[in-house]
């Protein structure tokens, strides 16, 4: 019976293939498939336990070889001259997940670099987002001009399933540590000297909100309509309770909330947590002490949506140990008096000239408002992420937190601002 209906799963998404489509059709196919693949991978982690197991060890082994071949050819020096097993030596996984594999590679302790080769180097192999294109294209030349403009890791090879960079030794900083001023003060400042970069080569009208959020909220709903099938029951509830919130019409109220507010468009990281900011204490060079990593949200956005985002991220710990993986801490939650001097040290990269209360004011509305896009655009996420990633955490507890938080921040919202 399982068999016969992982086949029917295929079989019904293989036959809209043959359908006969304009191209939103045919976008609108391509998320139904990805939704349909992440069920039978799922489905086939219940019928065979160990297959993940194996296919990560799998997984591993391609991944050194390519590793050891990229830098063999594009790193050069000392790394065209050791062996593979050698390479192998000095191979450690990082982290793991859907959007990329990170390994670091290390030259064996007999083999000294020469000049300025690094001893050390990151490998970064895509997962699945390797499909996508536009996000490569747009990936790839994000990191290279930040790495060129030395706002970023240096990049030595880049590939279509993956790249080579530099290796930072540091720890991304924890969530305590954004409320510490002095490191306030840094992430303030660095934010500014992103949000002023005119060049990159993405799209500058701020779509990739609305666009993304549209596209997901898409999935969610595929996933709602199959909450009967949900074997697991508290995962049933929680969707249950997801659906009651009828997101896909909250959406639209959302959107036009964010359209009554008045704010720059800037080059934005959109996913500015403690993970993806690390301090070098006692790097020699003040403009590299701080830099932040994984440009994978990036896109020309409202400016407020990186203050908002970012505040939001003074709350929610992801280091947890225990299920779901994550705690929620609301007081961390920066305080106006905060924000405003967040928001001086901010301007302080930009002009010598104090801001005015009146400007001030309308970040912190900014800011605020666009808090409450945060919580919607990582609650459909997480939601999705569910059936998708492959890394253990308590996906569908972090959305309805984010959508609880959501409609709190909103019911609040004009006593705050």
């Amino acid at each position: 019976m399982r068999r016969d209906f992982v086949i029917a799963v295929v079989n019904k998404a293989s036959s809209k293939l043959m359908l006969s489509v304009d191209k939103h059709q045919m976008t609108q196919m391509r998320r139904y498939i990805v939704y349909v693949w992440s069920r039978v991978l799922v489905i086939f982690k219940h019928l065979f336990p160990g297959l993940g197991q194996k296919m990560s060890e799998d997984r591993e082994l391609t991944n050194r070889r390519k590793g050891y071949e990229w830098c063999r050819k594009s790193v050069g020096g000392t790394w065209a001259n050791i062996g593979e097993d050698q390479f192998g030596l000095g191979f450690k996984v990082v982290s793991g997940g859907l959007t990329n594999y990170l390994y670091l590679c290390s030259l064996p302790k007999k083999y000294p670099p020469q000049g300025n080769e690094p001893k050390e180097v990151l490998l970064r192999v895509y997962g699945d987002i390797a499909k996508d294109q536009e996000f490569l294209v747009r990936n790839t030349a994000v990191f290279a001009i930040l790495s060129t403009k030395d706002l970023g890791p240096k990049l030595y090879v880049a590939h279509a399933e993956g790249r080579i960079e530099e290796y930072i030794p540091t720890q991304p900083l924890r969530t305590r540590d954004l409320q510490k001023p002095f490191l306030a003060e840094q992430i303030a400042k660095k934010m500014a000297l992103f949000h002023a970069i005119k060049d990159m080569p993405l799209h500058k009208e701020p779509k990739f909100l609305e666009e993304k959020m549209f596209c997901w909220m898409e999935q969610v709903e595929n996933i709602f309509s199959n909450i009967p099938t949900e074997k697991d029951e508290a995962s049933q509830r929680m969707l249950s309770r997801l659906q009651s919130f009828n997101l896909s019409d909250e959406l639209q109220t959302l959107l036009n909330i964010l359209g009554s507010v008045s704010c720059p468009v800037v080059f934005s990281h959109n996913d500015l947590q403690e993970g993806n900011i690390l301090y070098l204490e006692d790097c020699d060079q003040p403009e590299r002490k701080m830099t932040f990593i994984d440009w994978e949200y990036c896109s020309y956005n409202y400016r407020g949506f990186d203050f908002g985002n970012h505040f939001c991220e003074w709350c929610y710990d992801y280091s947890h140990p225990d299920f779901p993986f994550f705690s929620y801490t609301k007081d961390y939650y920066p305080s106006k008096a905060q924000q405003y001097t967040f928001f001086r040290h901010y301007l302080s990269q930009q002009s010598d000239v104090e801001p005015t209360e009146e400007y001030l004011k309308g970040m912190y509305k900014e800011a605020n408002t666009f808090a409450l896009a945060s919580h919607f655009f990582w609650a459909l996420w997480s939601i999705i992420q569910r059936d998708l990633s492959e890394i253990e955490f308590g996906y569908l507890d972090y959305a309805l937190l984010r959508v609880e938080n959501y409609f709190d921040l909103k019911d609040r919202l004009q006593t705050i601002c």
